[in-house]
């Protein structure tokens, strides 16, 4: 008997390793050879939520219509309404028994500036003036130096300062 011609698909099957693993050929969302091709986005959600911000007016507003609701279910019928939780109004409340315009204004985000140091300015100042000083330092060296081989040169001796010697 001779064996039947394998077919294209039957060809890929035996290509396949020995120890395939049947999870290895489900979609894996962190892996984009693997991963199933991508759905439409629904139009009804949007891609990316964005967070909803609350000025100082609208807090007090809805915190005055939470606090008129008195019959029972009608608090419940206005956070649904406005789209919020319990704890919005318990945070609310808090920041305007605290103070109203100052605890409802946006908080300033990111990293804090640094405190001004006044010892560090000085000290600033000092590095500056130091390199200052160094440069001209050198330079008069330099000028000495070359004054000495010019008098060298020429044979001129140099007046030699007692007071500077040294011992």
């Amino acid at each position: 008997m001779r064996p039947e011609p394998m077919t294209a698909s039957q060809g890929i099957a035996v290509a396949r390793r020995a120890s395939a693993r049947p999870w290895e050929d489900t979609p894996h969302p962190a892996d984009p050879q693997r991963a199933a091709p991508a759905a439409p986005p629904d139009p009804e959600v949007p891609a990316k939520p964005v967070r909803r911000r609350f000025t100082a007016a609208e807090k007090l507003r809805i915190l005055k219509l939470a606090d008129a609701c008195t019959v029972p279910g009608s608090l419940g019928a206005l956070l649904r309404r406005e789209g919020l939780y319990s704890s919005n109004l318990t945070t609310w409340r808090r920041q305007r028994d605290a103070g109203t315009l100052s605890a409802l204004t946006p908080k300033p985000r990111g990293r804090k500036a640094p405190a001004r140091d006044p010892l560090r300015l000085e000290n600033a100042q000092l590095r500056q003036e130091n390199e200052r000083l160094t440069r001209r330092l050198r330079q008069a060296e330099l000028i000495i130096d070359v004054q000495k081989k010019v008098s060298q040169i020429l044979g001129i001796p140099l007046a030699t300062s007692e007071a500077g010697g040294s011992d």
